[in-house]
Order: structure tokens, then sequence, then C-alpha cells
């Protein structure tokens, strides 16, 4: 959960026990007028009881929700609400501008729109827990290997092979995205997202915008732009 004044975030709590204990002394604190919830998953009923007990309106984020860009996805009901959030959130911040969002988190995920706001779509890939966690479960002997370690560029025992082979092939993998897409559009500029680090070379390491709130500033420019829509009615 993300409280924003005047398009800047200014206060977050964070909860996994399902039942959103923490949603009410949030809301008493910044007093909001309106709301936004977009997720990935299900709610459960207790998510659900906690939310119907707010007292100001809340606008569930849809395919059907409108939104400030052009969403040229083939599938928009199948479009994941962070994907598309990320997306608009970045273009809030660089309008007009070619952009490639990258999101490392429990996938990595990667979303181009261009400088005319066309969102064209992005691709899915595992992300590191992921990949750490299928080595080990689909093989019979490679164990489960902890992300934090010393990564060489080359391991020299099991630990470190599994350790460095997950974590630089996601650099190099992010890295090629971004040369292959600046071959297109040679001035994209790139946000990255998630939870993940990633300790990139040089020349990319100069290219690439960090802001761990691109979601939630989307979710919040949406949120503005259905109200606006509203007012305009």
């Amino acid at each position: 959960m993300v409280a924003f004044r005047d398009d800047e975030p200014v206060d977050e709590v964070r909860t996994e026990d399902g039942m959103l204990s923490q949603l009410e002394s949030f809301v008493q604190k910044h007093q909001f007028r309106s709301g936004i919830v977009g997720s990935v998953r299900d709610l459960t009923a207790g998510e659900q009881d906690a939310l119907s007990c707010l007292t100001f309106p809340l606008l569930r984020f849809s395919a059907d929700t409108p939104i400030p860009i052009s969403n040229r996805y083939r599938t928009p009901e199948t479009l994941g609400s962070d994907r598309l959030a990320a997306v608009v959130g970045a273009s809030s911040l660089k309008p007009g501008k070619d952009l490639l969002i990258i999101d490392a988190g429990t996938c990595i995920t990667y979303e181009v729109i261009d400088a005319r706001g066309n969102y064209w779509g992005g691709n899915i890939a595992p992300g590191m827990q992921m990949r750490l966690r299928a080595l080990h479960e689909f093989t019979a002997r490679l164990p489960l290997v902890d992300a934090e370690g010393v990564v060489p560029g080359m391991g020299y025992d099991t630990e470190t092979a599994i350790r460095s082979g997950v974590l630089r092939g996601m650099k190099y993998e992010i890295e090629g995205y971004i040369k292959s897409m600046r071959s297109k559009f040679p001035n994209l500029q790139v946000f990255l997202t998630g939870g993940n680090r990633i300790n990139f070379d040089e020349d990319i390491k100069n290219l690439v915008f960090t802001d761990k709130y691109i979601v939630p500033r989307g979710l919040n420019k949406i949120l503005d732009y259905y109200e606006s829509l509203k007012n305009v009615e």
C-alpha cells in the first residue's frame, strides 16, 4: 500500500498476512479521498472484507479501466495489472519518450511503449528465485542455493556455479534486451524496478533509471485519469 500526494509517494506499508491488518491505521493516517486496487492474484476473503469497509471510493483496476496510454496488447484481459501499471508509471515520468520498463521481481518483465504513447507489449522471463528453485527442483542433485554470496566470473564449485549462472545470466539477459531495443529506438530510455538488484556494466548503468515506485505511480496515474473522465461527464 502506497500513499501519494501531488503525484509523489509519501508513505508505504507492506503486509503479507492476507488480511490487510495495517490498512485501517494507514487509512486513518492519510485520510484518503479515493483509492485504486491492482492485483495479479485473487484477493483473499480477509482482504476483500477489509477493502469493503473503506469509506472512500475504491477503483478496481481491470482490463476495462480507462488508461492514459494506447494499449496495443492483443489480449488485454490476460495482461497483468502490474505490467500495465508499470508502463503507465514510467510514461508519466518520461512522457513523449521511447521507453523500456524492466521489472525484476518474481518474474522479469520487459515492456515497451513508444514516444507516441503506444504500448506494444513485452516479454516475461523467470525471476531470480524462480531460476534458483528450478535448478534444484528439476534436477536430481543440484542444491538450492542462496542468492547472497560471491558471484565469480566462472563458478569454482557447485554453489558458485549456480549462483553465478543465475545472477550473471540475468544481468546478460537484461543488458541484451537493452542493447537490442536501443538498436530499434536510438533514444530509448530504460526504467528498472522490482526487488532484485543488478550490477550492470558501466555503459549500461548510465542508461538506466531505477524507481521502486513505478507500479504504484502507474496505479495512481490511472486513478487520476479515471477521475478526470468522471469530472468531464
